[in-house]
């Protein structure tokens, strides 16, 4: 049964998640975290950042980690391919009615409509991400509940992110070393 669950939650995530990895977070969040709570929030901004720092997809690398932590590799097998599985029966049948169409001016309006709603589902996941590293898991955002720690984190990391020519790895492995190094201290 679990296996079925697996499935049929990442195959939702696969079929309903356009633009990316960062737009699919929603979606895995609402499947894994509220729906099923098969992860904690802290559990699942864990998986985010193991997710990024992994080769491939961020949502595939999300269903194989799942899928494995709760049914072993025939779960990460099974939510992998429940994943996967949509975007290849839609990419192949796009891809052949695209090359049919490709100057056909309305086939380029819907691909410019989309991109708003992308955008959208992207600052979600980002704000999402935000409120649980500043503000924990209990959902009380407040000064005096604010993981100062991590605020500075994030502003040096986006300072340097936008303001320097390094590395968004090495500003990952340097945002890790200074949580790390803070956690030492606490």
């Amino acid at each position: 049964m679990i296996y079925l669950q697996l499935f049929f939650s990442f195959l939702q995530v696969g079929l309903f998640s356009f633009g990316g990895g960062y737009a699919a977070m929603p979606l895995i969040q609402e499947q894994i975290v509220t729906k099923h709570a098969w992860l904690s929030m802290v559990e699942f901004t864990d998986l985010i950042s193991i997710s990024q720092m992994t080769p491939g997809p961020i949502a595939v690398n999300s269903a194989t980690f799942v899928g494995n932590k709760i049914a072993g590799v025939g779960g990460a097998l099974i939510a992998t391919i429940g994943c996967i599985l949509p975007s290849c029966i839609i990419v192949t049948s796009i891809a052949y009615v695209y090359l049919k169409n490709r100057e056909n001016q309305v086939v380029q309006e819907v691909l410019q409509s989309l991109h708003p709603a992308v955008i959208a589902m992207i600052a979600s996941a980002g704000i999402s991400i935000l409120i649980t590293a500043f503000w924990g898991d209990c959902g009380k955002i407040s000064v005096s509940n604010t993981d100062w720690s991590m605020v500075v984190i994030f502003a040096i990391s986006l300072f340097l992110l936008r303001k320097t020519c390094i590395s968004s790895i090495l500003v990952m492995i340097l945002a890790g070393g200074m949580k790390l190094f803070t956690s030492m201290l606490l």
